[in-house]
C-alpha cells in the first residue's frame, strides 16, 4: 500500500477547527457567528460546559471573573512584578510567574471551597432532598460538616481573609446577583450556613471571603469543581496584564527588591 493510500489519523475535537478559508469554534463559525456577538466570559464558559450560557448564568460567571480578577498588591502581583523587573523582555514570562502562585492561599481557595461543598452535598441534592431546605435545615448540615472538619483536623476552605477581618465585601454582593438571577443554590446556601454556625465549633467568628464565595457560585453554576482554579487563574490573568501595564508606568519592582535586599540580615543557622 502507497503512503497516499494510508489513512490520516483523525483527533476529534468539539472545540476549534481551522481550514484555508474558515474558522470554526463551538460548531459556529467564528467570524460571523461569534465575533463581536458572544462576550468573552460568555466565550469561556461555552468553551468548558460545550453550551452556551444563559443571560443569567452569563451574569452570575462574569460577576466571579471581576471578584478576582484584582485586589491589591498580592503575592501573585508581587511575584510578577519583580520576574518583570528582571525579564523586561518576557512579559509572558511575568505573566506566567503570577499565575503559578495561585495556590490553597491564593486564588485556589475558590477551587478548593467549591470541591469542599461539593462533596459535603455529595447524595443529597442528588435526590432533590435539599431543594426546599429552610435555614435550620441548612445550618444543622453545616454544622455537621465544620464539627466532622474539625474533627479531622482539616481546615474549612473559604473562611477567614488576611485583609477583611469582618465582611468581605465581595461575599454579600456576589450572593445577591445569584439569588437577583435565580442561582443561589445548594452550594451558596450551605456556604452561607457555614458562616452562620462556625462559630458555635470553631470558637471565633470568620468572615466567608471573596474567593471561597465565587467558588460556591461557579459550582451552583454546574461547572466542573475540579476546574474552578482554572476560572479564577482566568480572571486574574487580566488583572495581572493590568498590574505589568502599571508597572511599566509607574514601576515599584525595583523599590521591592531593594527594601527586601537591604534589609537583609544574616543568621547563623546553628543560633
Amino acid at each position: 500500500m502507497s503512503d497516499d493510500q494510508v489513512s490520516a489519523p483523525t483527533f476529534p475535537t468539539s472545540l476549534g477547527t481551522s481550514t484555508a478559508d474558515e474558522i470554526r469554534l463551538l460548531g459556529q463559525d467564528l467570524t460571523t457567528d461569534l465575533m463581536g456577538k458572544v462576550g468573552f466570559g460568555e466565550l469561556a464558559f461555552w468553551l468548558v460546559t460545550l453550551r452556551r450560557p444563559t443571560p443569567a448564568e452569563t451574569r452570575v460567571f462574569e460577576a466571579v471573573l471581576v471578584a478576582l480578577a484584582d485586589h491589591g498588591f498580592t503575592p501573585t502581583a508581587i511575584a510578577a512584578r519583580v520576574t518583570y523587573l528582571s525579564a523586561p523582555d518576557s512579559l509572558q514570562g511575568a505573566l506566567a510567574a503570577g499565575l503559578l502562585g495561585g495556590g490553597s492561599r491564593f486564588l485556589g481557595v475558590t477551587e478548593d471551597c467549591g470541591m469542599f461543598l461539593h462533596q459535603a452535598l455529595a447524595g443529597r441534592d442528588a435526590s432533590g432532598d435539599t431543594a426546599e431546605w429552610d435555614d435550620t435545615q441548612w445550618d444543622e448540615l453545616a454544622l455537621e460538616v465544620v464539627r466532622e472538619s474539625r474533627a479531622n483536623g482539616a481546615y474549612i476552605p473559604g473562611l477567614g481573609h488576611p485583609v477583611h477581618k469582618v465582611q468581605d465585601p465581595r461575599t454579600p454582593v456576589l450572593i445577591g446577583i445569584a439569588r437577583e438571577e435565580g442561582l443561589e443554590g445548594p452550594h451558596l446556601k450551605l456556604f452561607q450556613a457555614i458562616g452562620r454556625v462556625h462559630e458555635q465549633v470553631l470558637g471565633r467568628k470568620l468572615p466567608l471571603n471573596g474567593a471561597g464565595v465565587c467558588g460556591a457560585a461557579l459550582a451552583d453554576l454546574g461547572l466542573p469543581v475540579e476546574l474552578l482554579r482554572g476560572f479564577a487563574l482566568l480572571a486574574r490573568a487580566a488583572g495581572l496584564l493590568g498590574q505589568l501595564a502599571e508597572e511599566r508606568r509607574r514601576p515599584i519592582g525595583m523599590d521591592i527588591y531593594a527594601t527586601v535586599d537591604r534589609n537583609a540580615v544574616y543568621v547563623d543557622p546553628e543560633s
